[in-house]
């Protein structure tokens, strides 16, 4: 049953709101849990490649700082209203709380947040690119690419087969699927990125798509630079407030002019050009960066 709806967020994410939503299940799935909750008026503003925030531990937990979740998927209409997705790796005391929630339990939910992918205007052939549970945004975004007539290649991978998400959801809305694990369990032994050069080398691709660890989409985007190959990558950094405040989740950016900015993942991105972002940088503010001080000797 839907509970309530609280008040809009002030934030630079204008379309966001605060929503009480309620759990409907809680699967689990290999290493992961997949949440569905209700969220009316999220669930209807959503595309591909945004997220939400949560609420932990309830009206009395300690635990202060939210957490950022990609959507997986969201239905706009239905029994309960709007309702999304979500995918936990229980690896700390809020996610840990997270899983353990039950039918009716009430879940404090902020978004949609951050910009989404840029979609084609008409069908081009896309390949996506996914990591560990970093699949999941793929899933709604092959899902949008499928309905503007666009041809998805789409590769997952993870250092072991227990990693690896999304494997059934994914085959059934792409063109084809690859496989791929470090350590050969499932797929192809190897990288994403092994996969991800041969089909590149094969076919003409119009644009790369990816999401999971960062080490993952600096080696997606390089490749994809390297065969100039437009690239889209959604960022895996750690966002303390989800609206643009803390900035804790800064990294460095070249602009159109040329110019290194630090810019928030949570409101300029999490989706950013493969070829804009200076992934050895990221965690350090380079020099010529705007704004950074010049210290003189």
């Amino acid at each position: 049953m839907y509970i309530g709806m609280a008040c809009s967020v002030a934030s630079m994410n204008s379309g966001a709101i605060q929503v009480m939503g309620e759990v409907l299940d809680v699967q689990r799935t290999g290493k992961y849990f997949v949440m569905s909750v209700t969220a009316p008026g999220i669930a209807e503003r959503t595309q591909p490649g945004q997220f939400v925030t949560v609420g932990m531990g309830g009206e009395e937990s300690s635990m202060i700082l939210r957490r950022s979740f990609a959507i997986q998927r969201v239905q706009s209409r239905g029994i309960y209203g709007g309702t999304l997705e979500f995918v936990v790796s229980p690896v700390g005391k809020g996610t840990r709380w997270l899983t353990k929630l039950r039918r009716h339990d009430p879940l404090n939910l902020v978004g949609p947040l951050g910009k989404p992918f840029t979609l084609p205007t008409k069908a081009v052939t896309c390949v996506l690119v996914g990591g560990g549970y970093g699949s999941a945004p793929l899933i709604m975004l092959a899902e949008s690419l499928r309905d503007r007539g666009c041809r998805v290649d789409t590769i997952i991978g993870a250092s072991t087969e227990k990693k690896l998400y999304g494997e059934l959801e994914l085959k059934r809305v792409s063109t084809s699927l690859t496989l791929t694990t470090e350590d050969g369990t499932a797929g192809v032994h190897g990288r994403v990125t092994d996969a991800l050069e041969n089909i590149l080398e094969s076919s003409q691709v119009d644009v790369v798509y990816s999401c999971g660890p960062m080490p993952m989409l600096a080696s997606v985007a390089e490749v994809s630079t390297a065969r100039k190959v437009f690239s889209q990558c959604s960022v895996e950094e750690s966002m303390a407030c989800g609206i643009g405040v803390c900035m804790t989740c800064v990294l460095p950016v070249v602009g159109d002019d040329g110019i290194t900015r630090m810019l928030r993942s949570c409101v300029e991105g999490p989706v950013f050009r493969g070829d804009r972002v200076r992934w050895s940088d990221v965690g350090t503010i380079p020099d010529g960066t705007l704004g950074k001080e010049v210290v003189r000797p």
